[in-house]
């Protein structure tokens, strides 16, 4: 039945316990035969964290920094597997080759997502529509800085799309947005969901009508380019900035030579492009020239210039004043005069003329689309059009004109505050499904047509299991929930030979799911009763609820413990690994086995450039290490492959966007930073683990356990190539 569907996921039922089956695409390898055909069920479970917050949660071990969703919840899609003991790529340079991963995905908890012609406030302050935004853009976010969030803009990291059920959100001021259920936008009550519920094991905040929007509120559409439209905006930047004029010279006789001259001097080229450009659409060629040099108080300034009569003579004709100035006429006029004379700074949009009828111009056009401004004569010969109504009326300036200065349309630290025209009268249900989009960015949000939207972080590991990386990621926890007993009869297959078992290499077996599944104990017992050797890397506590199985296996194999601590700094630890429990929490795990006689070891990873670097820094992590009775430190250098490059990049730019441009260089050519940088690092700790008398790096084999030596070989120690951010 579903193998004519496109790859995805099919939703069926009536309530929070809803089905799930997936095409028969790349799952068909997952399935057990035996299986009735429903290939998942989903259970929708808020997964507490170790610490019982219900944030979320655990980082992949080795793995850097997790962003805890403000209302985190996970969906746990349960899968009868066909296969559990997963063979490594030969190609791949880990120490092991063969893996048990009981569950696939992250608890970590983005949402998205919004209408593709949902407008976007670009960092040059123009507009784009959201489907049209790609990575590399540079875009308006926003920081809190003391009580308010500030504009500051950002880098477009990811960009997909989905099909997802759509929701209208109706604000006051008449403004619309097209969103998923699971988007959330800021409030003056925090972020809410677009839907939602108060009660039961789906709670979370949503919008209401006591609900105000934080933003402008709906962005202008921005003007058509028509002849009007470019007959207004040269009209306006050559009366307001430019030299048109004819000089006369008598010669003998009755003959007299005529000399005609126009030149445009402007110091942003973007204007003077745009003109030249227009005059050129009019039949009016203009030459470029250099008008004055670079000073020390000034910019460059360049000019375009004609000394031809024809030229003069439809210039002469552009700027005429029409006897009734179309709609188009006058948003080209006010964009031109305000590249020409115009000003915003401090928060105060001006315009500036010595000439009455410009001045007049000016007031007319801004009272034909209803902004708020007054004129003002500071002195003779001089008038001042001021526009009085906001932000959202400087907004509404740029993009209802469109400017061609970009610097004079930038809005970078101006506050945002709530807006009584942004409260919610609506939230209905469209009744279909849509293509939508999201996008990643520095600050974790972006402003979607004036108000301030979430964002979703993207990692690429579902991508290849038909789900995507945004989501689908973040909010379907892969559960292999028949791993003990699959294992048990892979472990008993004849051609099993023993060989030792990796756990721990991609995603955390003991993250937030293992809270409510409990698949390790069958799997640490499998392994035990068949005297298997096996590693576990982990960056939780939660492995301590198996201790006595562990310490049971140790005693019959080879049991190889490795906990991820990349620093102990608790300042930093809140901001880059928000989720995990705290890193000296962590190393009581390594204390409480070593009491036990089961050896730990201790990934020093994620080493961060230039936070967690410095000769102290590492001093300090790698003492604490050795107090905590760790066998060994292996140090690991942050790695970034595609999709978490992306993540760890934004959380850098909004939390330490000095270090951004560094990391650029650093991370220049792949994922990995260079030798040159990874052998620093590495020689401070192996100096480090020298004076604390740790072995450097967890190759040795040696084991503190006390357990006999079972199966071909000794069990791994863990991965010396770090394993991908989640």
């Amino acid at each position: 039945m579903l193998s004519h569907m496109r790859p995805g996921l099919a939703r069926t039922g009536h309530d929070s316990r809803t089905c799930v089956r997936i095409s028969v695409v790349r799952w068909e390898d997952l399935r057990d035969d035996t299986d009735d055909g429903a290939l998942f069920e989903r259970a929708a479970v808020a997964m507490p964290d170790e610490r019982g917050t219900g944030r979320a949660g655990l980082a992949a071990p080795g793995a850097g920094p997790i962003h805890a969703g403000d209302d985190s919840e996970a969906v746990a899609v349960e899968i009868h597997a066909r296969s559990i003991i997963n063979r490594v790529p030969g190609a791949s340079a880990v120490p092991f080759r063969w893996t048990v991963n009981p569950y696939r995905g992250c608890s970590h908890a983005c949402v998205y997502c919004l209408a593709g012609d949902t407008p976007v406030l670009m960092a040059d302050g123009r507009t784009r529509s959201l489907s049209k935004i790609r990575v590399g853009d540079r875009i308006y976010g926003t920081r809190r800085v003391g009580k308010y969030r500030r504009y500051t803009p950002t880098t477009v990291l990811a960009h997909w799309a989905t099909v997802e059920r759509a929701y209208r959100v109706t604000l006051a001021d008449g403004t619309t947005l097209i969103a998923s259920g699971d988007h959330r936008f800021l409030t003056d009550r925090g972020w809410k969901y677009v839907t939602g519920a108060m009660a039961g094991h789906q709670r979370r905040p949503y919008l209401t009508t006591s609900n105000t929007l934080i933003g402008t509120g709906q962005y202008a559409a921005g003007p058509e380019q028509t002849d009007a439209y470019r007959r207004g905006y040269l009209c306006g930047i050559i009366r307001g900035d430019a030299r048109l004029g004819a000089d006369h010279y008598p010669r003998s006789g009755s003959r007299t030579d005529s000399v005609y001259r126009f030149r445009l001097a402007l110091a942003d080229d973007e204007a003077l492009d745009r003109a030249a450009t227009y005059l050129a659409h009019f039949g009016v060629r203009t030459e470029r020239c250099d008008f004055s040099a670079e000073t020390a108080e000034r910019r460059p300034i360049t000019a375009i210039r004609t000394s031809r009569r024809a030229s003069f003579e439809r210039l002469s004709e552009l700027v005429e004043w029409p006897v009734a100035p179309s709609d188009d006429w006058r948003t080209g006029f006010l964009a031109g005069i305000f590249d020409a004379e115009g000003s915003c700074s401090q928060g105060v949009l001006r315009i500036f003329s010595t000439d009455s009828e410009v001045a007049t111009a000016i007031s007319l056009g801004l009272k034909r689309f209803d902004f708020h401004y007054t004129l003002e004569v500071p002195k003779p010969n001089m008038s001042v059009v001021r526009l009085t109504g906001g932000l959202s009326e400087r907004l509404s300036f740029f993009h209802l004109t469109d400017p061609a200065i970009s610097r004079k349309r930038r809005v970078d630290d101006v506050a945002l505050k709530p807006d009584a025209q942004l409260g919610v009268v609506s939230v209905s249900d469209l009744g279909e499904e849509r293509t939508l989009y999201d996008i990643t960015t520095g600050t974790g949000d972006f402003l979607a047509n004036g108000v301030v939207s979430h964002n979703c972080f993207a990692r690429r590991s579902h991508e290849y299991l038909d789900l995507d990386s945004g989501r689908d990621f973040d909010t379907k926890i892969m559960v292999k929930v028949n791993a003990g007993e699959l294992l048990r009869r892979e472990l008993a297959h004849p051609r099993w030979n023993g060989q030792p078992i990796a756990m721990g290499t991609n995603t955390d077996p003991y993250q937030r799911a293992e809270g409510r599944y409990q698949l390790m104990p069958g799997i640490i017992a499998a392994l035990r009763d068949f005297a298997n050797p096996f590693s576990v890397l982990t960056k939780g506590r939660l492995i301590l609820r198996d201790i006595d199985l562990i310490v049971e296996a140790a005693q019959v194999t080879d049991v190889s413990l490795a906990v991820s601590v990349g620093f102990t700094d608790d300042a930093l630890w809140r901001s880059v690994e928000p989720g995990t429990p705290r890193p000296r929490s962590r190393l009581d795990v390594v204390r409480r086995f070593a009491d036990r006689g089961v050896g730990c070891s201790v990934l020093m990873a994620p080493i961060l450039p230039w936070l967690t670097d410095s000769p102290e820094q590492v001093e300090e992590t790698v003492a604490a290490i050795a107090a905590a009775g760790a066998t060994s430190v292996t140090p690991l250098v942050l790695h970034l492959r595609p999709g978490a490059r992306e993540w760890y990049l934004a959380w850098l730019e909004r939390e330490h966007p000095d270090l951004v441009p560094r990391y650029l260089k650093l991370y220049r050519n792949g994922a990995y930073a260079p030798k040159s940088y990874q052998n620093v690092v590495t020689a401070r700790v192996r100096e480090a683990a020298r004076r604390h008398g740790l072995p450097r790096s967890g190759g040795s084999g040696e084991h503190r356990n006390g357990g006999a030596r079972r199966g071909s070989e000794a069990a791994p120690e863990p991965a010396v190539e770090q394993t991908t951010l989640l």
